[in-house]
């Protein structure tokens, strides 16, 4: 409508259509090529318009990827020419290279503070048989009984280099059979149950100038390089590493009779506790872990 309005402007108010003067008929054909060149002039101004916002578009868009590439130099002068955004695989991996770098550096000092801890008492536990000290004259050997055992019921053998603890009831079967790590004075060694669940074997060193690493063959060992010269009879510790020897030996006896631990009975006291603070709720699916 636009076009239409002006071409009849000019077509009732001015010679636009009649070309110049002599051109004859050819009048409608120059009218005709001027408004193409008018067309083709606005459209190549149009064309010029739309590629220089489309090139101030690119332009921010290659200026962030030279900034990028930009060299930084930190505070201590040391060079950053590490790119602005790292791939999520090459982060993924990085993060579990350090991760094994911090274990593996971890490692020896784990090891090393192990080493280094002194065993209780001098000594260690066996599991399900006994849990024993020394001192450097004498072996000291715990061994978890059922309650109200008495010292006719067990069968007790202390040899120069092996030992037998078993109960009577049940014949052929030993809670220790195996051969001493060193050998023992027979005569001056004794056994006793004390509170009716534990049985005390007293050992006495024939070279009362070494420390033992097991009490039989084949047990697990300890590091004498980290023992602490003390007294090891149960009644001559100190308070704690005795209160320590004792939950050690009360665990055993439990685990043997099928019985909680002292940790495992803290929690099934809790639980218990909150049970009643909690009727409402359903614990029959309830599991301690």
């Amino acid at each position: 409508p636009l076009l239409d309005t002006v071409f009849s402007f000019l077509r009732r108010k001015t010679d636009f259509f009649a070309g110049p003067p002599g051109s004859g008929e050819r009048g409608v054909e120059i009218a005709l090529e001027k408004v193409n060149d008018v067309v083709n002039k606005h459209a190549n101004l149009y064309r010029e318009q739309v590629a220089k916002k489309a090139s101030r578009k690119k332009e921010p868009a290659k200026k962030k990827a030279e900034d990028s590439d930009v060299v930084e130099v930190d505070a201590d002068g040391g060079f950053d020419i590490s790119p602005s955004q790292v791939p999520s695989e090459n982060l993924e991996r990085k993060g579990e290279q350090i991760k094994e770098e911090k274990a593996v550096s971890s490692a020896p000092e784990a090891e090393k503070s192990a080493e280094a801890a002194p065993p209780v008492g001098n000594g260690g536990t066996v599991d399900g048989k006994y849990v024993w000290t020394q001192s450097l004259s004498e072996v000291n050997v715990n061994v978890p009984l059922p309650g109200n055992t008495r010292g006719r019921d067990l069968k007790v053998s202390i040899a120069k280099k092996h030992l037998k603890v078993g109960m009577k009831k049940n014949p052929g079967e030993w809670i220790v059979n195996s051969p001493l790590s060193k050998p023992v004075i027979c005569d001056d060694s004794f056994w006793t149950v004390e509170d009716g669940n534990r049985l005390v074997i007293n050992l006495q060193k024939l070279n009362q100038m070494e420390w033992w690493d097991s009490v039989c063959t084949g047990d697990p060992t300890i590091d004498v390089k980290a023992i602490q010269p003390e007294n090891s009879s149960l009644t001559d510790l100190d308070g704690e590493t005795r209160q320590t020897v004792e939950k050690m030996m009360f665990d055993q006896r439990q685990k043997a009779m099928g019985l909680p631990t002292s940790d495992e009975q803290k929690k099934l006291d809790m639980l218990e506790k909150f049970k009643k603070a909690h009727p409402e709720m359903d614990f029959s699916n309830a599991k301690i872990s």
